[in-house]
């Protein structure tokens, strides 16, 4: 079975509203599509989401980059049966970046690709993307049909502060996330409150997004310590990663990395230097789906523990194969994705993917990333477009 085609795109993806937190604000998105064609017909999707503040990758460089890939070598061998294909798209290397000694400037680029090729591959073999993981990683499979996501609360204004957390607390959700370091904001006395209208039965954690220094942020988890956070993320910019060993002896809260922790080489680094407790493992942000498993093997090694987060403005590309991951992957701390309708106006799929009541979604079965795509939602969406191979 040959790749005949495949092109990729450029999306803007409008979010149903603002989204804030110390990095950046955002109410739109560019995210790349990727489409693969095989010789017999099957068609599959995949997208990546640039970031320049997370990975240095912008929507331009990554259009550039798979243009400039030698992709056409690299999949002219094709794949006879579906672990021939998994083997295929876990060697695809994009053109390598100058001065890129993390690795990591094309993740976006490579998660759209990989995806596109084991979709494809899945729907002509009659394959999930869940058997990417037992094939993959076969100590960490474990098949659930169903998962929980956590909810997520950014900066709300007025009565939204306590509207939120209760709305979270009523539909039975079991964890949620709260941005802290935003500009203007006491951390303090938010926490406080969304503790006092969540209740103490729902595990919250806090990200702040490298808002705070090595000097101060000691005792900025310090302070949010008393009202039971089980994990603070990102308290530090990445340039400063090395100060998180300091911190970790300070504090009380186990560390998650997201920002620093974009490959194996930062996860690397991370275990070397006794920065964190937790990944954040992001499909796009970390390359796609099988080198996030493959950096949850990593973790596992090492004794640390593991989130699946998501990219602000993900569309049911990404939704569908974090659900393919979260489904198979064992010993996930926490949760993020699938928040499809809430979030983003067009999210390209003829299903609705977005969590249900408390968090809830069940396993995709189809095959491949298993939903439909809607061909003219993507035409709608898209800005410019590159053909790659056909």
């Amino acid at each position: 079975m040959q790749v005949v085609e495949l092109e990729a795109r450029h999306l803007r993806v409008a979010l149903r509203r603002k989204v804030t937190h110390a990095s950046h604000v955002r109410t739109d998105t560019d995210n790349v599509v990727v489409r693969c064609k095989l010789s017999d017909g099957s068609t599959g999707y995949g997208e990546g989401v640039p970031r320049d503040y997370v990975t240095g990758e912008t929507i331009d460089s990554t259009l550039d980059l798979l243009t400039r890939s030698d992709l056409a070598r690299q999949l002219a061998p094709g794949a006879a049966d579906f672990v021939a294909a998994v083997h295929l798209a876990e060697k695809l290397k994009l053109e390598p970046a100058p001065a890129d000694d993390r690795g990591i400037l094309g993740n976006a680029a490579r998660c759209a690709l990989e995806l596109a090729v084991l979709d494809a591959y899945g729907r002509a073999f009659g394959e999930p993307l869940t058997r990417v993981t037992e094939l993959v990683a076969p100590e960490l499979y474990h098949f659930q049909p169903e998962v929980r996501y956590s909810g997520v609360i950014g900066n709300p204004r007025g009565w939204k502060k306590r509207v939120y957390p209760l709305v979270y607390r009523l539909a039975g959700f079991k964890q949620v996330k709260l941005k802290v370091g935003i500009e203007g904001q006491d951390d303090v006395k938010r926490t406080k409150l969304i503790r006092r209208w969540l209740g103490r039965k729902i595990d919250l954690r806090v990200d702040a997004n490298e808002a705070w220094s090595p000097a101060d942020a000691a005792a900025r988890v310090r302070e949010l310590e008393p009202f039971g956070i089980t994990s603070v993320e990102q308290p530090l910019r990445h340039e400063d990663a090395a100060a998180l060993a300091d911190l970790r002896k300070q504090t009380n809260s186990p560390v998650m990395l997201d920002e620093s922790l974009c490959g194996m080489i930062d996860a690397e680094r991370a275990v070397q230097g006794g920065w964190c407790d937790l990944f954040n493992l992001r499909l796009s942000k970390c390359g796609g789906f099988i080198p996030s498993v493959r950096l949850a093997q990593f973790a596992k090694r090492h004794n640390l523990g593991y989130q699946l987060g998501c990219q602000v403005g993900e569309t049911a590309i990404l939704s569908a194969a974090g659900r393919h991951f979260a489904t198979s992957v064992r010993d996930i701390r926490y949760l993020e994705g699938s928040y499809d309708r809430h979030l983003v106006w067009e999210a390209l799929s003829r299903e609705d993917l977005t969590f249900r009541r408390g968090g809830k979604a069940p396993a995709l079965i189809g095959t491949g990333l298993g939903f439909a795509l809607d061909p003219a939602r993507l035409d709608w969406l898209t800005k410019r477009k590159e053909v790659l191979i056909g």
